[in-house]
């Protein structure tokens, strides 16, 4: 049965540019150190999505509606349902004076801001600056494959996947989640502690999950710390 609006899924996915197959964009460590684009900051796996909620390119919607748990998809996005078609009105030339007054020396391929929106530098000659305020991928279209990797059917699985969002380097084996009754309890790795603004962050998460299950009523968080083994 193909997947609905409203459905929490773990998705991974890989975003290719047409015109020259470079990787943009992708899930997949492997993939991204393949591609030369690895960044050790980045958390890699599959994302949350949930349908009709999530931001999604209208194609990509689209193909997970159409497919269930497992099951992978290709599909094309063009300019006009990606970044946008690119606008030469968007580009635009300065005077160079307008940067040295603030302190700012620019450079070609530098991204700054200029009348409080951001810009590109695409050449600096003569004392004049040519600004292109289109996005960087305006105008390029996109092919996107992924995988719908699971299909999240109970609350202790949308509990955990939503606490993700909140704490990303947090190991789901080190993460017990129970529901009894109309209360979640979380019991979390004494690492968390030491997480900075730890509280306000909980506290947030608390907010997601009471807008999503009305019949949640109280969170309880566990923090564990062992002190011999």
């Amino acid at each position: 049965m193909p997947l609905s609006k409203g459905d929490y899924i773990l998705l991974d996915y890989t975003v290719v540019s047409k015109d020259d197959n470079k990787v943009v964009e992708t899930t997949v460590e492997a993939v991204a150190k393949e591609a030369g684009i690895y960044r050790p900051e980045n958390v890699y796996g599959p994302r949350l999505i949930v349908l009709g909620e999530t931001q999604l390119w209208e194609p990509v919607e689209n193909a997970l509606l159409s497919i269930d748990e497992g099951q992978d998809f290709e599909v094309e996005v063009p300019p006009e349902k990606a970044y946008g078609v690119r606008d030469p009105n968007k580009v635009k030339v300065v005077s160079i004076r307008e940067f040295h007054r603030h302190g700012i020396v620019p450079q070609v391929d530098d991204v700054v801001e200029y009348e409080g929106q951001r810009a590109r530098v695409v050449s600096i000659s003569g004392g004049r600056v040519v600004l292109d305020f289109n996005h960087p991928l305006a105008g390029k279209a996109f092919i996107v494959r992924g995988r719908v990797v699971k299909k999240l059917t109970t609350v202790e699985e949308k509990a955990l996947a939503l606490l993700k969002l909140y704490l990303p380097r947090i190991s789901e084996e080190k993460v017990k989640v129970a529901v009894e009754g109309d209360v979640i309890t979380l019991q979390l790795p004494a690492e968390v502690l030491l997480y900075e603004r730890i509280g306000g962050i909980l506290l947030q998460y608390v907010s997601e999950v009471s807008t999503r299950f009305p019949e949640v009523r109280r969170v309880r968080f566990i923090e564990e710390v062992e002190v011999r083994s």
